[in-house]
């Protein structure tokens, strides 16, 4: 077993538009602080929010899978291959899948708050293949309810939204006041964001935007004090290629 906690403020920060749009980052770029970088095939991870509303102009990408997920409020979305604005609304996503590259501009509408979540998926693959994407609203991703925890698949079983990076499962958990065990697949790892409420992990006392990795383990408990939500991305503890991250050591 193994369970590594970031609290907030050892996390990366970074923001744009002299604050305009602001953000904590579980996995951010060296030059932005926090204590984490890339593993497995995750290799960057911001909660970004505004305000007032803000918009990040137009910038390349390539390579990487890009997901957003919509977590309050709005954003909107302009890409080189569509050449217009798009919005999606809270419980939505987005995957970008930026293969021989794309640019985009995104904008966080005022009382936005958003995860923007990078993935690997193999760089000697996806930079051959042209850049796609798809927006996925709220209610096209299944809903299970049982014991008092409500799930919401963005990526397994049931869910419409596919991408290329090996091994990954998206769930977002909202878990009622009460004791609770979470199955976990032992070869994945489990990165875990309490979105709100505060519970407690394994033990560990958690509030808003902290952040948990737990390994080599079969199931979580979870005391919930105040109704959680929490956002879970497992991924695999050994992949079949090796990452850009690994490529080149950050």
């Amino acid at each position: 077993m193994s369970i590594h906690v970031v609290k907030k403020a050892q996390q990366g920060f970074g923001q744009f538009n002299g604050g305009e749009i602001l953000e904590n980052k579980p996995i951010g770029f060296p030059r932005e602080g926090g204590e984490l970088k890339p593993y497995s095939n995750l290799f960057y991870w911001a909660h970004a929010w505004s305000d007032k509303g803000s918009t990040i102009g137009l910038h390349p990408h390539q390579g990487f899978e890009i997901m957003s997920f919509v977590m309050e409020g709005s954003i909107e979305h302009y890409d080189t291959a569509h050449k217009e604005w798009r919005r999606l609304d809270e419980g939505a996503a987005q995957i970008i899948r930026a293969g021989s590259g794309i640019s985009h501009s995104e904008k966080i509408n005022a009382g936005g708050h958003l995860f923007q979540i990078w993935f690997d998926p193999n760089m000697n693959v996806s930079m051959q293949q042209p850049a796609t994407y798809n927006d996925f609203q709220a209610d096209v991703f299944p809903v299970l309810q049982e014991k008092g925890i409500r799930t919401k698949i963005y990526r397994g079983e049931g869910s419409p939204l596919q991408m290329e990076s090996e091994g990954v499962e998206i769930v977002e958990k909202s878990i009622n006041d009460g004791e609770h065990s979470i199955a976990l697949d032992v070869a994945k790892i489990h990165s875990i964001y309490l979105v709100n409420g505060s519970a407690a992990l394994e033990g560990w006392e958690l509030v808003q935007d902290d952040f948990i990795i737990v390994k080599e383990q079969t199931e979580l408990q979870v005391k919930v004090t105040e109704s959680a939500r929490i956002f879970i991305i497992s991924s695999l503890e050994k992949l079949s290629y090796i990452t850009y991250s690994e490529t080149y050591a950050r």
